[in-house]
């Protein structure tokens, strides 16, 4: 096993660290959003021995442990085992579906609205413990539009939700987007049905 991928102590303490670090600024979204328990239980499955050993055996500080595992080995254990787990992953809606001719393929199915806002939050928080001082309120949605037509299995309804609330996070702010998903979003009184 090469060095650099090694699961060591400090590695372990450094990644426990990021991963609250994410938790606390997502729970702290939640909070103010109204999406308490979301907010409170956001990414446990990290703390599994499945996410945490792999997160810290492949811990690097600027970026994803599961990019750095899925280099390596060509998947990653640990981001299987998370999305199959959280609901406020667009990759935990991919289902098979069939088309009127009965062809079988892979469709995602539309998030609840409460997971989209916790998605928001969750790129959000990534972008912000990721980047460091790099980051700008532009941060998630540059991260966002970089990937967008690779997206092809993320439900059209979704995908726009995320574009329109990443977009009004870069132009208007973290407050006045969060008070939007409170008030408007989680309501359902926005045009996205």
């Amino acid at each position: 096993m090469e060095e650099k991928n090694r699961l060591t102590l400090k590695k372990a303490a450094a990644h426990l660290r990021t991963i609250t670090r994410h938790h606390n600024l997502v729970c702290g979204y939640c909070l103010r959003a109204g999406l308490i328990c979301q907010g409170l239980t956001h990414d446990l499955s990290k703390l599994s021995p499945t996410e945490f050993l792999v997160g810290a055996r492949y811990y690097q500080g600027m970026r994803s442990p599961n990019n750095a595992e899925r280099e390596e080995r060509g998947y990653s254990s640990s981001w299987l085992h998370h999305k199959g787990r959280n609901k406020h992953h667009y990759e935990y809606y991919l289902d098979y579906t069939a088309d009127r001719n009965n062809k079988m393929g892979m469709a995602g199915g539309q998030m609840p609205r409460r997971f989209v806002a916790e998605m928001i939050f969750d790129r959000v928080s990534a972008s912000k413990v990721y980047q460091g001082d790099r980051y700008t309120d532009r941060s998630p949605l540059e991260y966002f539009l970089a990937s967008r037509d690779r997206s092809w299995f993320i439900n059209d309804v979704t995908k726009r939700q995320m574009e329109f609330l990443l977009r009004m996070w870069a132009e208007k702010g973290e407050d006045h987007t969060i008070r939007y998903i409170r008030k408007v979003f989680l309501k359902g009184k926005n045009r996205y049905r």
